[in-house]
């Protein structure tokens, strides 16, 4: 016989389980920190998430550190690129206000808001988010903490619907939230507050519709209607909640969802938010089992926002506790609890190991009536761990790939150049060490034949200043393709044809034509990239051979995250395309949807893409710049030492003495470069004896 709750929703041949890999898709035990994790229990609940936090920070304070000292070094020293330099210093803004995203997802009723209740408001000794029967979070919440700001909730008005502005753009203007403040020492108060994150209000079905929040064409829609013939739709569109708490003092975001509508009816959720959190927890129920509603949230929005990196998103089976029967032992329960586990591991199509049982209900109590045996066997702690030991690490590999790939190199091509300075001091050098004793003539040959040399490289500084405008025509192409000029005839064009459209086929028509346009140009534009970095490189290679220059590395310019971006934008669109919303609802309310959904945030992905390959343009084109203009700084500068001593206004011995100044200093400049790259690499690992991945790390070439 079952057990009670465990109705679990199978459609057609059972789903096979797939071999899941571990967290992130790395593997497990990379990234380990040095703080060993606490036995979880009692009020050392949360310790494990906080000194994982703390570790994390401090491993992000060292890489701000290293980078900050870097910056200073190439200053100081005159090797700063001005706006090249730009992307570098975006990476230390990005770094100092990075933050760890978890999204709670679920259907209504599931217990979201009761799990954050015991996770981050338990010290206050009673729930602060409301979770009374019927009663549900009505908007989507972030919890966070902005020291810029007081405690307090941030709320925008559901009516900020009627334009296409999405959320993303309301945060960047205060004028349309209202604020309330939090009373820190007075919960009642802050309960109060609370409540309106659960606030509706009743208004006409036209009202509703002109939102996005109802359609009455829809099938059961009806029963949306109240008996006065109106419909209650949310007060609120959004909420933000900054608070204090340690965990989002260390830079934790929390983002509460509402139900399977709201995840439908808001873009923002399903397009930034959920994709851009670095954990997404799905919460079900245990004495609901995992309903067919479940499984289209599941399917719709959770997998789709995490797609490839699958250890992201946790299942989490909550209320376990209406599973404990105290008419039966602890074996017969946890065999109940296992048994519904595994259920919910199969309709979801994930491994076991990947669904955790919870009581959130019991760990609140738990923790505010400091009762560790409760807390223990409410699961809690064991969510709190998996969440420290493997999101932590996670949201590290990414900061970690992108530095290597950034920073790494302007470290290494600051490098290349102190030792191409340093090789034409040496050279130098041995030369002056040669004359000693020589005649007039002999010197008098070497300046002729360095006269030669620097007429020879300054032809060949001709032929590059040729390619140096070929290099900008190339970057010029690869902007046009991102111009958002165009890109705006592109959706001037799109909306024109769908409103002039009389089918249904011509709206998907219009909606097809315009994605297929925008997945082109991005793929042009990787074309470009790829043009614009073998032409620099090609031009280097050239001056490399001949001039013996040290060889500097040339980043590459990843499309990725802006494909990504696109193709999760383009099946959100397909899915639309083949829905039913297109055939009941009006023309102008499906237009304006497509256009607030999808259009608005491809404009953005294009604006970001186009900054950042407007930055990445000058970072290639840098190092190659200073290094072929810093060979013929040391040759003029050869020459100029050559021709003093030929004129006797100063002898052998003085310019030697002054070139052991300068190598000596360039020595101390190149040991300072390797010792800043050291200080990036060794950071992105923690130095553990016990542990194999630092070791490997430690016997990698420098």
């Amino acid at each position: 016989m079952a057990s009670r709750g465990s109705t679990v929703v199978r459609q057609g041949q059972p789903m096979a389980q797939k071999n899941v890999k571990p967290f992130g898709g790395r593997p497990a035990g990379k990234f380990p920190f040095k703080t060993p994790l606490p036995k979880i229990g009692g009020t050392a609940l949360i310790s494990a998430l906080s000194s994982q936090l703390d570790d994390y920070n401090v491993w992000r304070q060292g890489l701000l550190t290293a980078m900050q000292d870097y910056m200073q070094f190439v200053e100081h020293h005159g090797q700063s690129k001005g706006l090249g330099d730009l992307p570098i210093y975006e990476l230390i803004e990005d770094l100092k206000s990075d933050k760890l995203t978890i999204a709670i997802v679920g259907e209504f009723s599931r217990g979201k808001t009761e799990l954050i209740n015991a996770i981050f408001f338990a010290d206050h000794n009673e729930r602060l988010l409301p979770t009374d029967a019927g009663r549900t979070t009505m908007c989507p919440t972030e919890l966070l903490y902005d020291e810029k700001q007081p405690p307090c909730i941030m709320l925008l008005p559901i009516e900020t619907r009627e334009n296409e502005k999405s959320v993303a753009e309301y945060k960047r203007a205060s004028a349309q939230w209202s604020k309330l403040p939090l009373t820190l020492n007075n919960s009642t108060k802050m309960a109060e507050v609370f409540q309106e994150l659960v606030k509706n209000k009743r208004v006409s079905v036209q009202e509703a519709s002109k939102l996005g929040l109802y359609d009455p064409n829809l099938e059961g829609s009806e029963s949306g209607i109240a008996r006065d013939g109106m419909v209650d739709i949310p007060v609120w569109r959004h909420a933000i909640i900054n608070y204090p708490h340690p965990l989002l003092r260390k830079g934790l975001v929390v983002v509460d969802t509402p139900g399977l509508n709201s995840l439908g009816s808001e873009p923002e959720l399903t397009l930034d938010m959920l994709p851009n959190a670095h954990a997404v927890l799905f919460v079900l129920s245990a004495d609901t089992g995992v309903t067919r509603s479940d499984l289209d949230v599941w399917n719709k929005y959770v997998r789709p926002a995490t797609e490839g990196s699958e250890g992201r998103r946790v299942a989490v089976l909550n209320k376990v506790d209406t599973l404990w029967d105290e008419l039966r032992g602890e074996e017969a329960i946890a065999a109940s609890i296992s048994r519904q586990t595994q259920e919910t591991a199969y309709a979801l199509n994930i491994t076991k190991t990947q669904v955790y049982p919870v009581s959130a209900l019991k760990g609140l109590i738990g923790k505010i009536q400091n009762d560790g045996v409760l807390l223990d066997r409410s699961g809690l702690p064991a969510l709190e761990t998996k969440l420290s030991k493997e999101v932590i690490p996670f949201k590290q590999q990414l900061v970690h790939d992108k530095l290597v790939n950034q920073v790494g190199a302007m470290v290494d091509n600051t490098d290349a150049l102190v030792e191409v300075k340093l090789k034409s001091v040496v050279k130098q050098l041995e030369e002056l060490k040669g004359l000693r004793g020589k005649n007039q003539s002999v010197i008098q040959d070497i300046i002729e034949r360095v006269s030669e040399e620097q007429a020879t490289y300054d032809k060949k500084l001709e032929t590059f200043n040729t390619c140096r405008a070929k290099l900008s025509e190339q970057a010029h192409i690869l902007q046009t393709y991102l111009s958002l000029k165009s890109f705006d005839k592109l959706i001037s064009h799109t909306r024109r044809d769908m409103h002039e459209a009389w089918t249904t086929t011509g709206l998907k028509v219009g909606m097809r034509t315009f994605f297929d346009g925008a997945i082109e140009t991005m793929q042009e534009v990787n074309k470009q990239a790829h043009v614009l970095k073998d032409m620099v490189e090609s031009t280097y290679k050239e001056f490399q051979l001949e001039y013996g220059l040290v060889k500097i590395k040339s980043s590459s310019f990843s499309m990725r995250p802006y494909m990504n971006s696109l193709s999760r934008l383009h099946r959100d669109a397909e899915r639309f395309r083949n829905s039913t919303i297109l055939v009941v609802t009006e023309q102008h309310f499906v237009i304006k949807r497509f256009f607030i959904t999808m259009v608005s945030h491809a404009r953005n992905t294009f604006s970001q893409c186009n900054d950042d390959v407007r930055a990445w343009g000058k970072a290639i084109m840098g190092p190659v710049i200073l290094q072929i203009q810093e060979h013929k700084d040391s040759i003029d500068r050869r020459a100029e030492n050559l021709r003093k001593i030929s004129e006797q206004q100063s002898s052998i011995g003085d310019r030697i003495n002054e070139l052991e100044g300068i190598k000596e200093e360039l020595v101390k400049q190149l040991k300072t470069t390797r010792y800043i790259r050291d200080r990036i690499e060794q950071h992105m690992f923690f130095d553990r004896p016990d542990d194999p991945f630092a070791k490997e790390a430690d016997a990698r070439p420098r």
